[in-house]
């Protein structure tokens, strides 16, 4: 327990990597049966994620999902056929600003503009793993010329985690109001549109459900998933998240090598559609 939580729920927000998906990025038959129990009882299940939509369909079927989901961190809304319910890319006059920010820390370039990934190198650091896991290749270019418009997502890359930090940092300071910078993973800055960040998902989410903030329930692992922390009435944390992010959630749960999703779903989530459940017949008796 870190502070109060709220004790009635109606919908569930979740990020992927961390926190929904193991390490080797596979949805356990408990992760699945626990967002079954979750539609069955009623408590809505969205997820939101810095992966590009494309990144995004392997989870639809198992999870049944049938609403918008969050791409790119809110950058992108689409639908589960992918159709795009709408799109925030970065002002493009911001994009140059970025790529040459991202470059003077050390780090790589990626660059997301509508469904294409874009790198100049197929050998850089985390290539590989990124396309396993988004389940589709990026386009090599040796330019980002002619590329910079419609930009949703310009992520930084590197495994050198003090590199990262020091470039959020300077992104966030020299950029933060024209961008949304955070770190996805240790080694990847993501920045997107302003408003394209998991704190402004929440927000959208709230409005398309018409339900007050402190009922939607939040879950993940990095420092971009503080910012829906804080608006949402019940927070937690994964096991596997740093100490500084876990300290920012109302609980935390076991790793995502632990079944850290579906424990925090029995354990925090559903108890409290149970006593949405008991106060409405409650107020029915009154």
């Amino acid at each position: 327990m870190r502070m109060p939580a709220t004790d009635m729920i109606s919908a569930l927000l979740a990020d992927v990597d961390g926190t929904l998906v193991t390490k080797e990025k596979v949805l356990t038959k408990r992760a699945i049966e626990a967002v079954r129990r979750l539609h069955e009882i009623g408590i809505a299940f969205f997820i939101t994620s810095g992966r590009p939509p494309r990144g995004m369909r392997m989870l639809i079927e198992p999870l049944g999902l049938k609403a918008p989901m969050a791409a790119f961190n809110g950058g992108m809304m689409v639908n589960p056929d992918l159709s795009v319910v709408d799109e925030r890319p970065l002002p493009d006059n911001i994009v140059p600003d970025v790529i040459n920010l991202i470059l003077a820390h050390g780090l790589d370039v990626w660059l997301y503009r509508g469904t294409y990934w874009y790198i100049r190198s197929a050998k850089a650091p985390h290539v590989d793993r990124e396309a396993a896991t988004v389940q589709f290749s990026p386009t090599v270019t040796p330019t980002f010329d002619g590329l910079l418009s419609r930009i949703v997502k310009i992520v930084g890359v590197s495994d050198d985690l003090d590199s990262v930090a020091r470039c959020e940092a300077a992104a966030q300071a020299q950029l933060g109001a024209h961008v949304s910078a955070a770190r996805s993973q240790p080694y990847y800055l993501d920045v997107t549109h302003p408003m394209a960040n998991k704190g402004a998902v929440i927000e959208r989410l709230s409005k398309f459900l018409n339900v007050p903030l402190e009922s939607i329930a939040t879950i993940g692992d990095q420092p971009n998933d503080v910012l829906m922390f804080k608006p949402s009435g019940l927070s937690i944390a994964m096991g596997n998240a740093s100490p500084e992010v876990q300290r920012q959630a109302n609980y935390v749960t076991t790793s995502y090598e632990d079944e850290g999703f579906a424990n925090a779903v029995e354990r925090f989530v559903i108890p409290r559609a149970a006593l949405r459940g008991n106060q409405s017949r409650q107020d029915r008796k009154g």
